[in-house]
């Protein structure tokens, strides 16, 4: 007797189908799994022995031969135990071979047959919407996989609902799409003193997803300014919600239950490897640049970090898509995220502090900062000196305006972009630009090009340099409702340029 099943194998964010056939004969009783499956796999035929034992189902003394097919597609992860649970009772007949054959299933089982949440329920709902079946999965990933609205959802507490829905005792209902709230109580801009040239360098930054780096004394607030931008940054779109839930998905965030809409925010550590930042490790797994993709990764202490793990960026930054090959894999993740960096102007941090010189300088800035290669620093549309805040200053109430302010005005930038891009797939900010499109939406007028040539000829901008200062006046005009770019645009985007000009 051979039954059919369906589940689905990762690659990346996407979900190859996989059909899990299982065959019951006579021979030398056995419980073999083949189709080259990891260890994880392999130790499925124990606990799918647990759990059918726990609701009183003795397997046969018979050989069940369990194939995960295409056998050539290596098979990792415990969510092939639903799976390979379903075609097992259907070959027995315990369930229906026709009802199990249309739902394609994922989830781990535990040995009391409860059903255990996985990775990946996002992207396997939406194979199994492509494929045209149902999904089946556990209750703590159904709501994450009803957002797949073309595909029917059954999540199940246990292997007994599961069996209890398939003879038709207790049938389960479609889940139900879920939502984590979005958190309230973001770190206000008022809240930070001063600094009001990096107050508006953030606000350009949000509101066209242009690369910032802060560089300033200890203490000067660039961590304080740079943990700001979530609260200034829109929510979430449809489109990009399911994107970067997909991501989430199977690196295994999403354990609330539902999708955010609220953009994510990654700060790793300075010593974090190249394979935690880029993505890789034994399953190719996605890094940092992809958990924060559609969001902002912000690495603090950026000369800190190997400078390995610096220039790996360069691509990534370009592209917004980032290759990860490994000897048994070759997986590709999005990456289109908002990179914030943040840096001492050397080693000991007072360069240019006035009142604490560096006994180094300026042999001390240039070896520190000189650790970030010029290509990756030409990257950065924005560059901000960050001075010491006096003390004077800390004990005068807030000023400026507050993060809901500036918000309002990010998301009405955005909103003129979207509207610009509507006719080109993929492009969502003025920092997607390139190419024609950039020259027809960032044409400057005979005075702002006279004065784009005249810096060029002066500070030795690159080619990419231009047409980054070109994309940065274009937000800046954009947040001040302007349709044509003027000069003061172009000075504005100019200015936070050759800050690095002047010092790389």
């Amino acid at each position: 007797m051979t039954a059919h099943a369906y589940t689905v194998a990762f690659e990346g964010v996407e979900a190859r189908p996989v059909e899990v056939q299982c065959a019951v004969s006579a021979g030398v009783p056995a419980f073999a799994i083949v189709g080259l499956p990891d260890k994880a796999v392999s130790e499925a035929r124990e606990r799918v022995r647990a759990a059918l034992t726990a609701m009183a189902i003795a397997l046969p003394s018979k050989r069940i031969t369990v194939n995960l097919s295409p056998a050539d597609l290596p098979k990792e992860g415990s969510h092939f135990d639903l799976p390979i649970a379903l075609a097992l009772l259907a070959a027995l007949e315990i369930l229906p071979r026709d009802e199990v054959a249309r739902t394609m299933a994922l989830g781990e089982l535990a040995l009391d047959g409860t059903l255990v949440a996985v990775p990946g329920a996002l992207p396997a709902a939406m194979t199994a919407a492509e494929e045209e079946r149902s999904l089946l999965c556990p209750l703590a990933s159904g709501p994450e996989a009803a957002w797949v609205g073309a595909c029917r959802v059954l999540a199940a507490r246990s292997l007994t609902e599961v069996v209890r829905h398939y003879s038709g005792a207790a049938p389960m209902a479609p889940a139900e799409p879920g939502e984590r709230p979005a958190v309230t109580g973001h770190r206000d801009l008022r809240d930070v003193k001063g600094q009001e040239r990096a107050k508006r360098a953030l606000e350009i930054a949000a509101a066209g997803r242009h690369h910032l780096i802060l560089v300033g004394t200890p203490g000067s607030g660039k961590s304080m300014l740079a943990s700001r931008m979530a609260g200034i940054l829109p929510p979430l779109t449809a489109p990009e919600a399911l994107e970067t839930s997909m991501i989430h998905s199977l690196a295994g965030l999403l354990d609330e239950g539902g999708i955010s809409r609220a953009r994510p925010y990654r700060a790793p550590h300075h010593t974090a490897s190249m394979a935690a930042i880029i993505g890789g490790g034994r399953r190719a797994s996605p890094g940092e640049v992809s958990l924060a993709h559609n969001g902002v990764l912000f690495m603090d202490e950026f000369p800190e970090f190997p400078r390995t793990v610096l220039e790996t960026l360069r691509q990534p930054i370009e592209s917004g898509e980032v290759m990860v090959s490994r000897a048994n894999a070759h997986v590709s993740y999005p990456c289109r995220f908002l990179l914030v960096a943040a840096a001492n102007p050397c080693r000991c941090g007072h360069l240019t502090d006035p009142a604490r010189a560096c006994s180094r300088a300026p042999a001390c800035g240039e070896d520190y900062l000189g650790r970030s290669s010029g290509p990756l620093m030409d990257r950065f549309d924005l560059r901000i000196e960050v001075p010491p805040v006096a003390f004077t200053d800390l004990d005068l109430p807030a000023s400026g305006d507050s993060s809901a302010i500036v918000a309002a005005r990010v998301e009405a930038a955005r909103a003129r972009q979207a509207e610009r891009f509507a006719d080109h797939p993929g492009l969502r900010t003025n920092a997607d630009a390139e190419g024609q499109l950039l020259e027809e939406i960032a044409a400057p007028d005979e005075e702002s090009r006279a004065l784009l040539l005249r810096a060029s000829d002066r500070f030795g901008l690159s080619a990419r340099g231009y047409h980054r200062i070109l994309r940065v006046a274009r937000t800046i005009a954009d947040l001040a409702g302007d349709d044509t770019l003027r000069r003061p645009h172009v000075a504005e985007a100019l200015s936070y340029r050759l800050v690095a000009a002047r010092q790389d």
